[in-house]
Formats: structure tokens, sequence, C-alpha cells
């Protein structure tokens, strides 16, 4: 099935540009908007397995588009595309629901690639800012873990998926060290989030990292 993926950027060439080269490698674009206000009102109707993102938009903050798509497709992944990398604002749209944050300087391939990997649900970021949310996450974590006593109970290669999950590795990258298939890769992940009642890779970093996983 293809992925279907909803553009949201202020700037008509940039967004039409990104809506071009999606369709071009595959993907169906349901949907286009310059406004966040109109993104949020239009994505129940499209359905978008992605929302690829600008932070900066005339009318409100990516922040809050983040905030307003999770409400309306509590499913949707959220691929940020901007101009900024300032720590800040990555932290606040992870902190909001984003999957992943790119650049805008990022190659095409390097874009295309992190939507398939955001429809999967893995967190993508653009080099040296996934450093900079794990460390906000450990930072997070200091002092604020639970007793495990009552923790769900992994299996040893949930254990060990879990820490090369904990160290940013894509599921092929895992299936390569571990010698396994990348659809059993997926299986332990999705069995590891049922046990542990989360939702996506990135909330699974983070209990990994609350624990220790990720040194």
């Amino acid at each position: 099935m293809s992925i279907r993926v909803m553009v949201v950027d202020d700037h008509p060439m940039w967004r039409e540009g990104v809506a071009r080269d999606l369709t071009e490698a595959g993907y169906e674009v349901v949907a286009t908007s310059g406004e966040g206000r109109q993104a949020v009102r239009v994505a129940p109707a499209a359905r978008p397995d992605v929302v690829v993102l600008d932070l900066q938009l005339p009318d409100i903050s990516g922040v809050a588009v983040i905030q307003g798509l999770r409400a309306a497709l509590p499913a949707v992944r959220v691929l940020m595309l901007s101009a900024s990398g300032e720590p800040q604002s990555v932290l606040d749209a992870v902190k909001a629901g984003a999957t992943g944050y790119l650049v805008k300087s990022a190659a095409p391939a390097e874009f295309l690639e992190a939507v398939r990997r955001t429809a999967a649900g893995e967190p993508v970021f653009t080099p040296g800012l996934a450093g900079l949310v794990l460390g906000e996450y450990r930072r997070l974590a200091a002092g604020q873990v639970a007793p495990d006593d009552a923790a769900p109970r992994l299996t040893e290669r949930e254990t060990e998926v879990l820490r090369l999950v904990a160290k940013g590795l894509s599921y092929k990258q895992i299936a390569e060290r571990l010698g396994l298939s990348h659809r059993t890769v997926q299986n332990h992940v999705q069995n590891t989030l049922g046990k542990l009642q989360l939702h996506n890779r990135v909330e699974l970093t983070r209990y990994a990292i609350e624990r220790g996983l990720d040194d």
C-alpha cells in the first residue's frame, strides 16, 4: 500500500516541489496546505499517514498544528521539515508529538527515506539533532524512574532490540546487527510496545533511556 502524505508549508514553490518529489517517488499526496488551521481541518478527511510540516506558519505555530493533528488523528505521524535547527524548536516539536525533525537543507533522497521511516513509526532526525533529543530525555528522566518491580517482562531478544532502538538504529541496521530479518525486528518492536503499553518508537526510546539501556 502506498503511504499517504499531507504537505503543510506556507511557501507555494517549496510546498509544490515537495509534493512533486513525493509523488514521483511513489507516495500518495492526499492534501497540501499553506496554513496550520486549514491543515488541522482538512486532515480528518484526507487521512494522511504522515504529515510533512513546516515549523513556521503564518497563522499558528507548527507546535499548535502538531497538537491539533494528534487530537484529530491520534495515529498520524508528523515529520517536521524546517529551516530552523534550533535546539528549542526541535525539542518543542518532539514534546508536542512529532515523530521526526529534518532541516530543509537535507538531500532529497534523505527526505524521501525520512518520510518512509516516519510512516513506520521510526524517529528520524537530521544528524546531530538525535543526540540533542536523547540528551533531553536523559535530563528529564534523571530522578524520575519509578521502581521497576512491576514492569512487564521482556525476553532477552526483545531487550536486545530495545537497546539498539535506544541507540537510534533503524530497523534495517538492527536486523543486520543481530542477523535477523527486517520483519522479525518489526515484530519484536511491536511486541515490546504492546507489553509496555507504549505507542511508538519515540516513547520506546524514552523508556529505554530512562532505564539506562542506551549505554
